[in-house]
This record gives C-alpha cells, sequence and structure tokens, in this order.
C-alpha cells in the first residue's frame, strides 16, 4: 500500500533538497526497521508529496530513495568526553569552509539545527549535541562522516548511502557526543563510519557506515 510524505522545508541538506540522513531516517521509519540501508537515488525534495511504496521512495517518476531493512555490524570507537568534545569546537573545519553553510545538521549559519560542529579529536572527528528533539538520531549520524573525510572544510560531496542503526532514542536533554571516522576512499567515493554515545551513561545509541560521493563537475 502506498503513502505520501513531505519533507518540510526546515530540514534542508544543500538548497533545496533535504538532509541526507534526515531523508535516511524517515525511510528507516517507514521500513519499520531498528537497522536500515537507504540509498538515495536523487536529491530528496522539499515542501511536495512524495509517494512510498513500501520499498522505494517516488517524486512522481523519479525514483528519490530506495531502503532495506539489514542487520548492522560496526565496530565503533569509544568517543572522547563530551567536554573535549565541547573544548574542540571552534576547531569545526565548516566555520572556514563550508559548501552547505544552511544544513539543517552541521550549517554554521542556522539558528534552528542540530548545530553538530564535528571537529578533531585524537583522530576522530566529534561534537556535543544535547538533543531537544531526540528523533533527529539519523540525521545527526549524517555531517559528521563527511568532516571525517574532508578535515579542510565541507565541499560539495553528497550522501549516496546511509546504512544505519538505532539501538536507543536518546532522551531530551541527555547529553551526547556525536564522532565521526573515515573508512577509506575508492576514486569518487568516500567512506565513512559515525556513532551517536550517550556521555551520560556510556551507551552506544547509534552507529552507521556511510557513502559519500564527489560530485562530477
Amino acid at each position: 500500500m502506498s503513502s505520501e510524505i513531505v519533507i518540510h522545508p526546515r530540514f534542508n541538506g544543500p538548497p533545496g533538497s533535504a538532509n541526507g540522513g534526515y531523508a535516511c531516517g524517515l525511510v528507516a521509519g517507514l521500513l519499520g526497521a531498528r537497522a536500515a540501508e537507504v540509498t538515495l537515488r536523487a536529491p530528496p525534495p522539499l515542501a511536495r508529496p512524495l509517494r512510498w511504496d513500501g520499498k522505494r521512495l517516488w517524486d512522481a517518476d523519479t525514483l528519490v530513495a530506495e531502503g532495506r531493512a539489514a542487520p548492522l555490524e560496526l565496530d565503533a570507537p569509544r568517543p572522547p568526553s563530551f567536554e573535549e568534545a565541547e573544548a574542540a569546537r571552534p576547531s569545526f573545519a565548516g566555520f572556514v569552509e563550508h559548501a552547505y553553510p544552511t544544513c539543517f545538521v552541521c550549517g554554521p549559519a542556522r539558528d534552528d539545527g542540530l548545530a553538530i560542529f564535528a571537529a578533531p579529536v585524537d583522530g576522530l572527528v566529534a561534537a556535543p549535541w544535547t538533543p531537544g528533539e531526540p528523533e533527529f538520531v539519523w540525521a545527526a549520524l549524517d555531517c559528521p562522516g563527511a568532516f571525517a573525510l574532508e578535515a579542510a572544510g565541507r565541499s560539495g560531496m553528497l550522501l549516496g548511502r546511509l546504512h544505519g542503526r538505532l539501538d536507543r532514542v536518546p532522551e531530551r536533554g541527555e547529553r551526547c557526543v556525536v564522532i565521526g571516522w573515515p573508512l577509506g576512499r575508492d576514486g569518487r567515493k568516500g567512506y565513512a563510519g559515525t556513532a551517536v554515545w550517550s556521555a551520560e551513561r556510556g551507551d552506544l545509541l547509534a552507529c552507521a557506515r556511510a557513502t559519500w560521493i564527489v560530485p562530477t563537475a
């Protein structure tokens, strides 16, 4: 049975399209899956009806995303402390160079976004996050992966696939640390891991393996 969803313009990544992690989280929710692999086939448009057919998300006749329930095993590194991540925040590369400064997750030009500014800490990138809107965990798993691959600043690299697993939704106001680390490169593709840890309980809340793609000129 098909259904329709509309992505609110607030949840943009690049101008005019949705943040990739947010869109992947919507698909995972539609699948009803604790762990899912979601592939983005086109930039998810904002503010217009998208059709979900049970496996794929469509914008009229354009395939936007497809997903499947899939277990994820990922060795997520232990994070730095919340205080260490907070101290690193001024070194966030996106403050210097950022292709998408209005991104809902990592855009420094936003005052209503997640403000996840992942900066280098001991071979990772890490950001403190105290969620006021805990449902955005999949979105939080997105951008730190790009900064793990691009330590000098955020280019136009785009999320192509996110294979994520949600173990626990954080409580509102629970102090968390979001981390990202590189997993390798292959031509125009880059691979990164991301994770959200509770700084208060010490447990892993969510993790993901991402494929990032450098657009052709």
